[in-house]
């Protein structure tokens, strides 16, 4: 089995998102001995912010683009094909201003791709990238779970409906939450582990 680990957080070692990652990880590789992990940090290693650039290559055929076109759609390529031989997704998520981090959002902009990783069709858009398990490590100072702030949680719907639309349906989504209050910061990261059964 192949696992794809993304990493987003800025936080380096001290992030709690990217912990629970590995949690999950070391998880998936006790339960699949032999696994592979493949590690791909967007913190450190950021896609570009998609720009004019990148859209003309993209609507542009492979065999017609421009030698700075070929160089603009690298990056998506690069992701697409990370995530089409992973057999499991594990997505470091650390909740920034009520949302994922930017680093997050650009390299899903370059995994979606029209007649790629999606299609339209007579019935509706349809996700070509299908038969994964992803896993979502939410990090959160907050609870954003349940209660008065769940409304205010727009990282996981916004990751399950856009891995939904690329084909990915199967999302389990784990949490630390809570780490910047008291009462729940020591002990949020081994609950979101054991909260995962794989």
């Amino acid at each position: 089995m192949q696992i794809l680990q993304i990493i987003s957080s800025a936080r380096g070692a001290e992030s709690y998102s990217t912990r629970l990652s590995q949690g999950i990880i070391d998880k998936l590789l006790a339960a699949h001995p032999g696994s592979t992990v493949v590690v791909r940090n967007v913190a450190t290693h950021p896609f570009p912010h998609l720009e004019e650039a990148h859209l003309q290559a993209y609507f542009t055929p492979a065999e017609g683009r421009s030698p700075e076109q070929q160089q603009a759609v690298r990056h998506s390529d690069e992701a697409i094909a990370e995530v089409l031989a992973a057999d499991v997704l594990v997505l470091g998520v650390p909740f920034y201003n009520f949302t994922i981090a930017s680093s997050l959002k650009a390299w899903l902009d370059h995994l979606t791709r029209a007649g790629i990783t999606f299609r339209y069709t007579p019935t509706g858009p349809e996700g070509l990238i299908t038969g994964k398990k992803v896993y979502l490590a939410v990090a959160s100072g907050g609870i954003y779970s349940a209660g008065p702030q769940q409304a205010a949680d727009f990282a996981v719907p916004y990751l399950r409906w856009m891995l939904g639309f690329l084909g990915m349906t199967d999302v389990t989504v784990a949490r630390a939450e809570g780490v910047k209050l008291p009462e729940f910061q020591a002990t949020a990261l081994q609950k979101g582990i054991e909260s995962v059964a794989v």
